[in-house]
């Protein structure tokens, strides 16, 4: 790939004499201002009559469920249905993938974008709810488009071009009329290689984090049952009830309408399943001291449980509260004032599946799901001695700190990769300068 030694920058107001102004901003005077249909591709959408061909085994069938905000390579780890192949129908035909097809969603979701590479198995099929677009692949860089699709402008373009009704979403035709800035191909295929080595970079970073969480749970299974035991620990576990370990109390007060930029930290029940995970040092969720009065205070060590959910199999989702400032909690939050235990290892205990089991047999209701302190009281432990417990946290902690800086890195690489599409997709920095894309067309 051809990089030029400086940048070439365009400045926000005004243009300089490369650049020029059209009504979608400031691009380089040899990009193009062009609708999707003005570049003759093949576009098409999947059909409503797959449901009779769905099998346990076949081909792969793409749902919007399969795409992600996140990359613009399609997301197979969710496929839960697939098709078995159709030999012959036209349909089939019309609707099959190829490498290089550009898919956007056109209902629900709108603007969710996706390409198909070789990494997907052939032949593969999609539903109503997904536009394909198919360009001459000699003539235009797909995967530039996609990014460009899938960048922050486009959402706006989306958005505007969206068929108002009683069921909002994007005919084929409203697909066609989608407008891009197109660069020259050598260009475009410059842009398309630099953005995609950095989706690589994110897929390693994902399946490392992946496979770290992967480790922990393993390790969770051997530790948290006895099955391994750390060096220097032996003897037998002891059986215990939850209500034994300490005192319970219920938290109150704090609604939506008290959450504040600043304060006295709390937690409110509903981030005990959307934000925290196990244990917590810092918590983001701020009260004034006047609403602080009211609620419930709790202190370092102390486990809180989701006294309410939407199902029997999430209720009680716990999370020890180990951080060193005064916080309070919410109503809908049981807590545990544990004694002479370690919360840490408790934390992780409280969530594993021998307890989950036992804490949704003891859910009570069906729309909602609650939980008392009485019924979370009854449930049976197998306990090591606090300092086997201390240990197993340490482990289990630092796994987290692993993992915890693998994330970082992903996010900081998601936010760099943010930076350069706003860059090169608009040609505020290019990567090939023009003599070089005229020797090399």
């Amino acid at each position: 790939m051809d990089v030029c030694s400086t940048s070439s920058t365009c400045p926000e107001e005004g243009a300089p004499a490369s650049y020029k102004q059209t009504e979608m901003g400031v691009f380089p005077k040899h990009w193009q201002i062009v609708d999707v249909g003005s570049l003759n591709p093949f576009v098409t959408s999947g059909s409503r009559g797959w449901a009779r061909f769905y099998a346990e085994t076949g081909a792969p069938f793409i749902r919007i469920s399969n795409l992600t905000r996140q990359s613009i390579d399609l997301d197979l780890s969710s496929l839960k249905a697939v098709l078995l192949s159709p030999q012959g129908n036209a349909e089939a035909s019309r609707t099959q993938l190829q490498d290089g097809d550009i898919l956007i969603s056109i209902t629900a979701d709108i603007g969710i974008v996706g390409i198909v590479d070789s990494r997907v198995s052939k032949p593969a099929y999609m539903n109503q709810h997904i536009a394909l677009i198919r360009f001459d692949k000699t003539l235009v860089c797909a995967r530039f488009v996609a990014y460009s699709l899938a960048s922050e402008r486009p959402q706006r373009l989306f958005v505007a071009s969206m068929d108002i009704g009683a069921k909002a979403g994007m005919s084929l035709l409203t697909v066609r009329k989608i407008r891009l800035a197109l660069p020259p191909f050598p260009e475009q295929r410059a842009i398309a290689e630099a953005l995609s080595d950095v989706d690589k970079l994110l897929g390693s970073l994902e399946k490392l984090i992946a496979k770290k969480r992967a480790i922990k749970q393993a390790t969770m299974q051997q530790l948290l049952t006895g099955k391994t035991r750390l060096p220097g620990f032996s003897g037998a576990w002891e059986t215990r009830r939850l209500g034994s370990l300490g005192a319970f109390s219920k938290g109150r007060g704090i609604t939506r309408e008290d959450i504040s930029d600043s304060g006295l930290p709390c937690v409110r029940y509903g981030e005990l399943y959307t934000r925290y995970e196990d244990y917590v040092f810092n918590l983001t969720t701020r009260i004034p001291s006047a609403v602080a009065s009211t609620a419930l205070p709790i202190k370092t060590g102390d486990l809180l449980f989701a006294g309410s959910g939407e199902t029997a199999e999430e209720i009680g989702r716990c999370a020890a509260y180990v951080g060193a400032e005064q916080a309070y909690a919410g109503g809908d939050i049981v807590v545990l004032t544990p004694v002479g235990q370690n919360s840490i290892y408790l934390g992780h205990l409280m969530n594993y599946r021998t307890v989950v089991i036992q804490k949704a047999r003891m859910g009570q209701g069906d729309a909602v799901v609650h939980i008392s302190a009485s019924n979370l009281a009854q449930v049976k432990l197998s306990l090591p001695p606090v300092e086997e417990q201390r240990a197993i946290a340490t482990v289990l902690s630092d796994m987290d700190a692993e993992i915890a800086v693998l994330e970082r890195r992903r996010d900081k690489t998601r936010a760099i990769k943010q930076a350069m599409m706003q860059q090169l997709l608009t040609g505020r920095v290019r990567l090939i300068v023009p003599h070089q894309m005229t020797a090399s067309a």
